[in-house]
């Protein structure tokens, strides 16, 4: 390494007049890499040494106190314990261990013979390149640099390797294997060369052309995150003073007009004269808060189904503490969904209405139809499922939280407390994308010192929720665990769930890059349902494929007339459509809401106003 530095030296570094009108050597990395002021940074450093003894101290008395699952420490033990398992297979086959080690000796070998070519002017292809989409190597310099680029393709060369290493492992059992697959991506992501201060060119020139005060700022910017953070840290994705409730986020025009333990619902203004007879109502997933379908207007789901002639109602979810810590799946559903159903009806007159779930909140709809079914009761003419999961067996990655042991120790955490705390959930879901949701915020925010940038998707992002213990436990437990639903093993309020018995027509939406809901998983759902399915497969990813409004003209979408026994068979026949699925779901709602009726408004029937929307539910920090 020694020896290739100076080479890149000698051949690409440039020397400058100096202000004393001496020549300077840029140093090893070439000519942009240089300290400015040298006695500004050995103060910054002193500073940082300073600070970041103050940060380190902060990190260590947090990190005792992050217990339990979905923290830091305890993923890292079963990282541990996972990946001790994986080694020991590879320990017992000696050759095949040789064998791997050699293809990794050879990737090097290569590598190393790659970059001297370009030392020496050579033009040289790359070894290992950066997927499409992975922007933790766009600075130039990441390949213009002989030395970035080398770390760059060695870390690349490494992680490929160490991720054929898990999936080439003999005798592992599947879970065990999709584990390991999980913590060794953690692991590649969390070494990224990008994460440092000397490999990341970006950052390395930040830090010498500032002086480090970057590095200085990204310590009081952590410091700030550790005290703004509860059970585990909290890294700022987005300025959070930017955005305010009803101000310019979740501001469609609407009225609170009746509330229970759980939840406010939301009846939204019309916008125009006439709307359909039958209104429609949104059931939003409860692990995050609702406006996630109502942010600024122009990305707003609820704004585009009012525009349409919708009457659209909205479930806005209490944010749960210890007091509703024995409220189950089973009140979720009765004095949830129901109970704000029976409202929709009374406060517009119709004998049925639509409803549409959203993630969780599909699920809960799905366990809510079948339940109807078996009573033979019939209150929905259609139902609408975006990004929702009714088989869970291909439920991904978080399927690798999922065991015997991880859920009794939850239990048992949330037993002292009555609830989960919204934080460690947001690290589960950003630990399923930790390349696009952890690493290139501590990047920005700690590494070059910078605020991050205002973004309301982000700032719902960070605006999570609790979980009651009954309900979360039954949920992980009868859903995740041992998918019930799906199998037909279900009892909920005395009553044998079968989805197959869901007879009413169905619009289900897919996202081709879901982490969360798995597009196959939402599939094999869809296929459980007893009545006419609609089923069509946006582009983008759990949260982008949904919220596609028609005039960003950014993601496509597949449909199908074809009936298929899988995802891959289904997407053989799908004709691709450019643009937001929106239009085509409002053109399907239509066909299914009745005739048209003069508008409605909040407030106009039996219910009364109680406040204006957002409400103050949605505005409880979790």
């Amino acid at each position: 390494m020694a020896a290739m530095q100076k080479d890149v030296s000698e051949k690409g570094a440039a020397t400058r007049k100096g202000t004393q009108g001496g020549e300077h050597d840029e140093g090893p990395f070439g000519a942009t890499y240089r300290i400015e002021d040298p006695d500004a940074f050995a103060r910054n450093v002193m500073r940082l040494m300073e600070e970041g003894g103050k940060a380190f101290s902060t990190m260590l008395e947090k990190a005792g106190k992050q217990t339990g699952p979905f923290s830091f420490t305890s993923e890292m033990e079963e990282a541990s314990k996972v990946l001790a398992e994986v080694a020991q297979h590879w320990m017992e086959t000696p050759e095949k261990l040789a064998e791997a080690q050699g293809e990794l000796m050879r990737r090097y070998t290569a590598l190393w013979a790659a970059t001297l070519k370009r030392m020496t002017g050579e033009e040289s292809e790359p070894v290992a390149e950066p997927e499409p989409g992975d922007n933790r190597f766009r600075d130039p310099d990441w390949s213009r640099n002989p030395f970035f680029d080398f770390l760059k393709q060695a870390y690349l060369l490494t992680s490929h390797w160490a991720e054929d290493l898990v999936e080439n492992t003999q005798g592992l059992d599947e879970q065990t294997r999709k584990r390991a697959e999980f913590y060794v991506k953690q692991l590649a992501n969390a070494t990224s060369p990008s994460n440092f201060v000397l490999t990341n060119p970006e950052v390395l020139r930040e830090t010498l052309k500032s002086n480090a005060e970057n590095l200085v700022r990204g310590v009081h910017q952590f410091l700030e995150d550790m005290e703004r953070s509860r059970d585990v840290l909290r890294i700022s994705q987005t300025d959070t003073e930017a955005f305010e409730l009803g101000k310019n986020i979740a501001v469609t025009p609407g009225k609170v007009v009746f509330q229970n333990d759980l939840l406010q619902l939301i009846q939204y203004e019309p916008t125009t004269e006439t709307v359909y007879e039958r209104p429609l109502l949104i059931v939003p997933p409860w692990i995050n808060k609702y406006y996630i379908l109502d942010l600024t207007p122009e990305k707003s789901f609820v704004k585009f189904a009012v525009d349409q002639g919708f009457t659209v109602f909205v479930i806005s979810w209490v944010n749960p503490d210890e007091r509703l810590k024995h409220k189950t799946f089973e009140d979720y559903m009765r004095e949830g969904l129901l109970e704000a159903a029976e409202a929709v009806r009374k406060a517009t007159g119709a004998d049925q209405i639509n409803v549409l779930g959203y993630c969780v909140g599909g699920t809960l709809l799905g366990t809510t139809l079948a339940w109807l079914a078996a009573r033979g009761e019939r209150p929905f003419a259609s139902a609408t499922f975006l990004a929702a999961q009714l088989d869970f067996s291909e439920a991904g990655d978080l399927l690798v939280f999922i065991d015997d042991a991880q859920l009794t120790a939850l239990e048992e955490m949330m037993a002292e407390r009555g609830y989960l705390d919204g934080s460690r959930m947001a690290t589960v879901f950003n630990m399923l994308r930790p390349r696009d949701l952890i690493w290139p915020y501590i990047v920005n925010n700690y590494l070059l010192g910078k605020r991050p940038f205002p973004f309301d998707l982000l700032y719902w992002n960070q605006d999570s929720t609790r979980m009651p213990a009954a309900n979360h436990s039954f949920y992980l437990r009868a859903f995740y665990k041992e998918n019930q639903l799906a199998k037909g093993e279900m009892e909920i309020a005395g009553e044998r769930l079968d989805l197959g018995r869901v007879d009413i027509p169905v619009y289900e939406l897919a996202t081709r890059e879901d982490h969360i809901a798995p597009a196959k998983s939402v599939f094999k759902g869809a296929r459980l349902l007893g009545g006419p399915v609609r089923f069509v497969l946006a582009g983008s990813g759990h949260i982008a494929g949904v919220i596609n409004p028609p005039a960003k003209n950014k993601y496509q979408y597949w449909t199908s007339q074809e009936t298929a026994t899988s995802l891959e068979n289904w997407l053989e026949t799908a004709e691709e459509h450019a643009g937001s699925w929106w239009p085509d779901w409002a053109a399907w709602l239509a066909r299914h809401s009745g005739k048209r009726v003069p508008a409605r408004h909040p407030g106009d029937g039996p219910l009364r106003v109680i406040e204006d929307a957002p409400g103050s539910y949605v505005r409880v920090k979790g």
